[in-house]
């Protein structure tokens, strides 16, 4: 069988970037970069597929009050479902993806298989008949890294390119890459 790769594009929206609710360093960069790759490599895949927290009550995910988040698991909020910081960034405004997957309306919801098209299919029935993804996006060290773990687990082999992606802290991403080279997902630069 022959392989069929998708980009999945994880949660690339102002609020995880600078002057975002829960900014990543090198998030903006990030988005910038993300945007000139899928521009010039779309042909690499069968599909384009974006996620984005559209937190709308998440309950315990954002912290309670909103001032004393523990940043394990509980959160300011970010990603509220409507508002600008919850569109995908700017520099994504002509990346055309072929479906768009938003995740944790009512829960914290990290991984992107988490997460429902407009017209309710999962992103697992999205990727019907894909066998292999690249991952990028933010942050590295939680919605990346959960996403690439479930698409393993769904039985696709897996990459994150390490470029197109930043972690919360250099801690975290450390943490998050031996996750991931120990599931099986391969840790590559885009080019």
């Amino acid at each position: 069988m022959s392989e069929r790769r998708a980009l999945l594009v994880v949660d690339v929206q102002p609020t995880f970037c600078e002057g975002g609710a829960l900014p990543v360093p090198g998030g903006n960069d990030v988005a910038r970069a993300i945007a000139e790759y899928a521009a010039t490599h779309r042909e690499r895949y069968e599909l384009v597929v974006t996620t984005q927290d559209w937190h709308i009550d998440p309950g315990h995910h954002f912290a309670t009050p909103p001032e004393e988040p523990d940043f394990v698991d509980t959160w300011p909020p970010h990603g509220v479902a409507g508002t600008e910081e919850a569109e995908l960034h700017p520099a994504l405004a002509d990346l055309a993806p072929d479906a768009s997957v938003k995740k944790g309306q009512y829960t914290a919801a990290y991984s992107g298989f988490e997460g429902t098209d407009e017209g309710g299919r999962t992103l697992a029935q999205i990727l019907e008949g894909v066998t292999a993804v690249d991952v990028v996006g933010l942050a590295e060290s939680h919605c990346v890294k959960e996403t690439a773990l479930d698409a393993v687990g769904l039985g696709m082999s897996a990459r994150v390119l390490s470029d197109l992606t930043a972690p919360v802290t250099a801690d975290q991403g450390e943490l998050a890459r031996e996750q991931l080279r120990a599931a099986g997902v391969e840790i590559v630069p885009s080019r």
